[in-house]
């Protein structure tokens, strides 16, 4: 799969193609998202929560706990 993502690498393959077929592949969808919708989706767990976060906030974007 090659499909077009800025989500950071770090994440892990699963989390990031897991996260692709939900349709969130750019770092802006993320915003204001909640954590635990997060967690529920297959693949995505603490520590891909944990990467996001921090490249959220090095944005100025968070999510919601």
């Amino acid at each position: 799969m090659t499909e077009e993502t800025e989500l950071p690498s770090s994440m892990g393959n699963v989390a990031r193609r897991e996260l692709a077929l939900q349709g969130l592949t750019r770092l802006e969808q993320f915003d204001g998202m909640s954590e635990s919708a997060l967690l529920a989706i297959h693949g995505v767990g603490p520590k891909a929560l944990r990467i996001l976060r921090e490249h959220l906030e090095s944005r100025g974007s968070t999510l919601r706990p």
